[in-house]
């Protein structure tokens, strides 16, 4: 059943830029066989309750009727990979592994790619196992149906048509950084099948949920329909269980992480041997990754095109005979979703060369293979660094930064890196309600660009085009570090460049990021806001008095309320982005505690985290400590004047610096000494 919905998928499927959604979110195909088998093994699981079910006329969970041990050998007729024994780590590896696997030598699998999301309550699914709140019609809870996704968008996410207000400390830089770096640490794959496995139903096509198609029902008087009574969704992949360490929830549905959950700048260098060894510059004896070689910008190059032609990627419009654009490749399948994203990626790139080729200098002797990997460690150590120092800080605030995350005390292998599924699916998706609805472009006065004028939102969606025949990066990159972010406003929480123009799926209409954040939080099963409010030790909503007191406006409780009807039934997403921020931070008290326990968890449980006494030597800490964000712009861009934190909003020009007063680590400190203090040469 699950192979012949994957074939009718296939069959006939041709990149067009309405595709792009869909494409720049396929997994790699180590990920898609793992997904396939995981389909295969919950679809045999569903057969086995349903004619369990029939047979004994009432309701059975699997684990009524199979033992772990039968469990495990489903998993593996099903092809799910068997877990990996401990004895494979190398007891010497002085880099970390593409994949993440064996960071941790106990438990090897911890953040490693294409594991399970880690789970910090259990799922709550409306079968136990595997169906999402709001699968069956008419199912109540606390004594009220769910609310559909799309009449919580449009009661609760645009409100009034007020204006966008600016954020008055930070640039939009921070916004954009926190997409990045998401992007290195998290991506949950949707399945692969466009057609249900049980009835072989079109998902786009359908409005009844069978697996995969999990529609958002539309509310009646909803403009965007334009007379469908749905809007299409996928549910993302399951992971495949590992029986032996996951007994507890070893039946229910769990969703997978398919990068390492490790800030590693995966977004460079990709998270799979096959993946890694395509974007590097094997023939070069510098360890240098691969770029482009059609266009440059100016005389930095671009991130190469993918290889695989025509790619799905928007053209200029205007000229027919220009030639093509193609998707850029890059250690990420998102990198062109939007043009502040494939900006970022390409200043990395550039980064990774510019070092490896001063490393070079330094110490010929080490070739290629040592030079790529001390480069890749740095580069990871400054992901690290930036966003451990420069920006978790600002969106949580000082005060919560101390108490979930504190100093480093070291490496602790009984702490699991893995990123969480609160975190992934709800709590870092905070910032979508601070995207802007306008991509500045800037001129070297920080002015509008005379010829290359600021885009909607909608207009930078999969456009590489617009980097190489449009400035290049520099006028994208100034209008990152000198424009404010948009600041979370309650009575207008998200854009409607993401509530009516979404570009997503291989779909005739646009779609709403607000409904869609609703319902993956479904799809995951993921326990109420309340639930993690207890989680986090705070005190459960009860009353509307209590929510007025967390949210901080009447008329904003009172529509929450008068959408869900209880408490409990608040969506943990919606119910974080609606908490009153702490003073200097950007999220309200629950997220500021997911994302630091989360971060927390990724800096201890990483043997590789820069800090770690046994990474760097204490002067390349030192050294290291000095780089920042606004060093790498004026490393590999042509800006020339930037903040000396590219996440605080100046004035230009009082707020600027000249690149030549910009602190830069100085890469003596990698030099290589004999045992004599002399050089290797």
């Amino acid at each position: 059943m699950v192979s012949s919905a994957l074939n009718q998928t296939s069959q006939g499927f041709d990149p067009q830029p309405s595709h792009m959604y869909m494409l720049s979110r396929r997994p790699a195909s180590e990920t898609q066989h793992i997904a396939k088998s995981a389909e295969i093994f919950h679809m045999t699981l569903g057969l086995l309750k349903e004619k369990a079910s029939r047979r004994h006329k009432r309701s059975l969970s699997v684990s009524e009727l199979l033992s772990v041990k039968a469990v495990e050998r489903i998993a593996n007729l099903s092809g799910c990979p068997r877990a990996l024994q401990p004895t494979t780590c190398a007891r010497d590896g002085k880099y970390r592994s593409i994949s993440g696997v064996c960071n941790n030598r106990k438990n090897p699998l911890w953040g490693a790619a294409n594991t399970g999301l880690a789970r910090w309550l259990p799922a709550e699914y409306e079968d136990g196992e595997n169906q999402p709140k709001g699968w069956n019609a008419g199912r109540q809870y606390s004594g009220f149906q769910l609310p559909l996704v799309r009449e919580v968008s449009n009661k609760i996410m645009r409100g009034s048509s007020v204006a966008v207000v600016e954020d008055s400390a930070y640039s939009q830089m921070l916004v954009d950084w926190g997409q990045y770096i998401d992007h290195d640490i998290s991506f949950t794959p949707q399945s692969s099948s466009q057609s249900a496995f049980s009835l072989g139903q079109d998902c786009l096509r359908t409005c009844s949920n069978a697996d995969p198609c999990f529609p958002m029902q539309i509310p009646k008087d909803d403009k965007l329909s334009s007379n469908k009574s749905c809007l299409p969704f996928f549910r993302s992949s399951p992971a495949c269980i590992n029986a032996q360490t996951d007994t507890c929830h070893a039946l229910q549905r769990q969703q997978m992480n398919s990068v390492t959950s490790f800030m590693d700048a995966s977004t460079v260098y990709g998270h799979s041997a096959d993946l890694e060894k395509t974007l590097r510059n094997l023939s070069s004896a510098e360890g240098l990754l691969a770029v482009n070689t059609k266009y440059s910008d100016g005389s930095r190059p671009y991130l190469p095109f993918v290889s695989v032609r025509p790619s799905a990627c928007l053209q200029e419009p205007s000229s027919e005979s220009a030639a093509r654009v193609e998707c850029f490749a890059a250690g990420d399948s998102r990198v062109n979703e939007i043009l502040p994203l494939s900006v970022l990626h390409t200043l990395w790139v550039r980064e990774h060369n510019r070092l490896a080729e001063r490393l070079t200098r330094l110490n010929p002797h080490w070739g290629s293979e040592v030079i790529y990997q001390e480069t890749r460690k740095i580069i990871g150590a400054l992901h690290q660094i930036i966003t451990m120092r420069d920006y978790i800080p600002k969106i949580m605030g000082r005060e919560a930064f101390d108490k979930y995350i504190g100093p480093y005390a070291g490496y602790n292998d009984s702490v699991d890196p893995s990123v969480s599924n609160v975190f992934a699916t709800a709590a870092f998706r905070f910032g979508h309600v601070t995207i802007s609805p306008r991509l500045r472009r800037l001129n070297e006065s920080f002015q509008e660009h005379q010829r290359f004028s600021s885009l909607s939102l909608h207009q930078t969606f999969f456009s590489p085009w617009r980097l190489i025949k449009e400035g290049g990066l520099d006028p994208v990159l100034r209008g990152l570090l000198g424009r404010a972010a948009a600041l979370q406003n309650q009575e207008h929480l998200m854009t409607e460049e993401l509530t009516e123009r979404l570009v997503v799926l291989n779909v005739p209409q646009t779609l709403d990021l607000a409904a869609l954040n609703l319902q993956r939080g479904r799809d995951h099963g993921l326990p109420g806001y309340n639930d993690w409010r207890a989680f986090c030790g705070f005190d459960r909503v009860e009353s509307r008095s209590d929510l007025v007191e967390v949210v901080g406006s009447a008329a904003v409780a009172e529509k929450i309320m008068d959408v869900y009807g209880h408490p409990n039934n608040i969506d943990v997403w919606l119910g974080g982005l609606l908490e009153r921020p702490a003073f200097g931070a950007r999220t309200g008290p629950l997220f500021a505690c997911l994302i630091g326990k989360q971060m927390k968890m990724l800096r201890d449980g990483d043997r590789f985290w820069w800090k770690h006494p046994a990474v760097f030597t204490p002067k390349q800490r030192q050294q290291l400590e000095t780089h920042s964000l606004s060093r790498v712009i004026c490393d590999n861009s042509g800006v020339t004047e930037v903040p000396l934190d590219a996440f605080r909003l100046g004035s230009y020009p009082e707020d600027f610096v000249f690149c030549g007063n910009v602190p830069s680590m100085d890469l003596e400190a990698w030099r290589e000494r004999c045992d004599d203090g002399t050089y290797v040469t």
